[in-house]
């Protein structure tokens, strides 16, 4: 069993962490990555259905983990470093994804992704350096100057969650026919030919 456990650790020895996490350690890594994407947006739908349905004023109106510490609510620190986690997840990934479709969708949510980071990125300044956009009163990102803040994050996590789940569906069930250079042991079948 001793020989067993330090040949895997000897054959992990030559390997990033990135090849591990998608290699030998993919599976169980992407479903924690899913875990942590879909306990956010629980967040942001119990958030919009405390306002929308409940009728709480939107400060009040603080999803689930707010409730119990409502200064999570407040922290553009655990925005951002939210974003951070998802841009990081997306990226650290999308090597896995090595089939033509799941690859394609996985990174176009990277893409609005890293917008999405962008726009963290300039309210958390404004929240650090006490200078908010175009003097307002509270931390603005841009589309925020048009759309409420609520509604924005609504959007941009359905913008990014979309295109993900698309990926994650031709990842679990690569097409006929397609056959990627490596398929992990989260297909559900192994994209069997036509």
């Amino acid at each position: 069993m001793y020989a067993a456990h330090a040949g895997a650790l000897e054959s992990e020895r030559g390997t990033t962490f990135v090849e591990r996490v998608n290699g030998p350690l993919h599976e169980l890594a992407l479903r924690t990555f899913m875990v942590i994407v879909l306990a956010h947006w629980a967040e942001h739908l119990l958030q919009a259905f405390q306002i929308y349905v409940l009728g709480w004023p939107v400060p009040e109106a603080r999803g689930l983990l707010g409730l119990y510490y409502p200064w999570l609510i407040k922290s553009e620190t655990l925005h951002y470093g939210y974003a951070l986690v998802m841009l990081a997840g997306l990226w650290l990934f999308r090597p896995g994804f090595t089939g033509v479709r799941d690859r394609r969708w996985w990174t176009i949510a990277l893409g609005i992704q890293f917008f999405h980071h962008i726009e963290h990125l300039l309210l958390i300044i404004q929240a650090t350096s006490g200078r908010n956009l175009l003097g307002r009163p509270v931390p603005t990102s841009i589309i925020q100057l048009w759309v409420p803040r609520v509604e924005l994050h609504l959007f941009y996590n359905t913008i990014v969650f979309i295109p993900m789940i698309i990926g994650m569906y031709y990842h679990l069930f690569p097409p006929a026919g397609e056959s990627p250079k490596f398929q992990c042991t989260c297909a559900w079948h192994r994209g069997a030919a036509a």
